[in-house]
């Protein structure tokens, strides 16, 4: 049975390709879970319209990540953070968290899920990640860790308290009235 496939196929082919399955495979597998269409000259003409529309999309898309990547090039975080013994964090800092700061700098939304750090830093210092924009587009920034300047403060004296007094008998007998 011929099918034009609709999306990559592990082992079969790429989206838009047009394949030779067993029936069974077609039926069971590819058609129920929309991997595939039957190839009638309709079906080919519709994908290959919609083929050509997702390059198009893409060369635009790739354009503007080419953009995002030269102003996120070389471009420096600091984080300033609480440091206990050993110069590690009370906390970390997160993907999350430098996401967060680069989108600010940039102007632009960066998701988390692009930043490239394998675990959350601990320690002060300086570290060199990269972004995932693209399979092939990963500008690098670096992200600083200092430590904060903890301000020592005095508690404030406590004051004291006075004494209940009695109140005088001319204002109990104000009350009174």
């Amino acid at each position: 049975m011929k099918v034009v496939l609709l999306q990559d196929v592990p082992g079969k082919g790429r989206a838009g390709e047009i394949r030779e399955v067993s029936k069974g495979y077609a039926k069971n597998f590819l058609l129920p879970r929309g991997l595939a269409l039957i190839a009638t000259p309709d079906v080919q003409k519709r994908v290959e319209l919609r083929l050509e529309k997702e390059r198009l999309e893409e060369s635009v898309d790739r354009e503007r990540l080419v953009e995002l990547a030269q102003q996120i090039e070389g471009k420096e975080i600091r984080f300033k953070a609480r440091v206990g013994g050993g110069e590690r964090l009370f906390g970390s800092i997160t993907a999350a968290d430098v996401a967060e700061q680069l989108s600010g700098i940039i102007g632009s939304v960066i998701d988390k899920k692009r930043i490239d750090i394998e675990k959350p830093f601990h320690q002060t210092g300086s570290y060199e990640i990269a972004v995932k924009l693209a399979s092939d587009i990963r500008p690098s920034i670096t992200v600083v860790i200092e430590e904060e300047e903890v301000e020592t403060e005095q508690k404030p004296e406590k004051k004291k308290r006075k004494a209940k007094t009695e109140e005088p008998t001319e204002v109990k007998q104000e009350k009174e009235d």
